[in-house]
């Protein structure tokens, strides 16, 4: 069962989102201010965290800006609940670490269906087991990569770029695709982002020797390939 933490502090709001979770198998926890949600992080680490942007004391933005600041809780899912429309302001929550982002008023379904989603995108990293190509070694449970004994340290965003290419070897993804399957559907984020991280990605398979695993497709994306001299310049 997927713990959720609920941060509202509107109690009709959040008692109305703790019904329908628990109605769909959720067990749920519920904070009314960010240090109750602090407590709440620092007590069980939830499988997600819905969070409203506008709280008593510290707001949710600054919150979620905290949360992904620290190493426990640099990867915790996070859905943004806000009364404000703007796009700077939706902008302003996934820059802030919001995986998702939801204006109210919003249908409870609607909720639901965003939550499963962004579960089913954190679920792999998790639950998959060891995957290796070419030499190349990720083991999601420990956030390992290695090749030959050599360990490559990635950030958060290029372990899931390079998890999903070792998980789908020897094929071409375009940028909007990577931006599906690696950032999530409902963000917010330019094509070009794709190169910068693919760029960082190289940079650190490099001292691995693995670098060129990653291919320019010209005119169609990227592919992870087993099928190139892993020393060739």
């Amino acid at each position: 069962m997927s713990r959720v933490l609920v941060v509202e502090d509107e109690s009709a709001i959040a008692e109305l989102i703790s019904i329908n979770l628990r109605h769909a198998g959720f067990e749920v926890t519920i904070a009314a201010t960010a240090d109750q949600a602090q407590f709440e992080v620092d007590r069980v680490l939830p499988e997600l965290v819905v969070l409203d942007w506008m709280l008593p004391g510290q707001s949710g933005l600054a919150l979620a800006r905290q949360w992904r600041g620290q190493a426990r809780t640099r990867d915790l899912p996070i859905i943004m609940l806000t009364a404000r429309a703007e796009e700077t302001d939706k902008v302003s929550g996934l820059d802030a670490g919001a995986d998702d982002y939801l204006t109210k008023p919003f249908s409870t379904n609607e909720l639901l269906a965003r939550i499963r989603a962004v579960l089913r995108r954190k679920a792999p990293e998790a639950l998959d087991s060891l995957v290796e190509v070419g030499g190349l070694s990720l083991d999601p449970g420990t956030r390992r990569v290695t090749r030959d004994g050599v360990e490559v340290k990635l950030g958060p965003t290029e372990f899931r770029l390079l998890h999903f290419f070792m998980t789908h070897p020897e094929r071409v993804h375009s940028r909007s695709q990577l931006l599906d399957r690696v950032w999530g559907d409902h963000v917010f984020i330019e094509e070009r982002t794709v190169d910068v991280h693919v760029k960082r990605l190289r940079g650190a398979l490099e001292p691995a020797l693995c670098h060129r695993m990653i291919e320019t497709v010209r005119g169609a994306g990227y592919r992870l390939t087993q099928h190139v001299s892993a020393t060739a310049e």
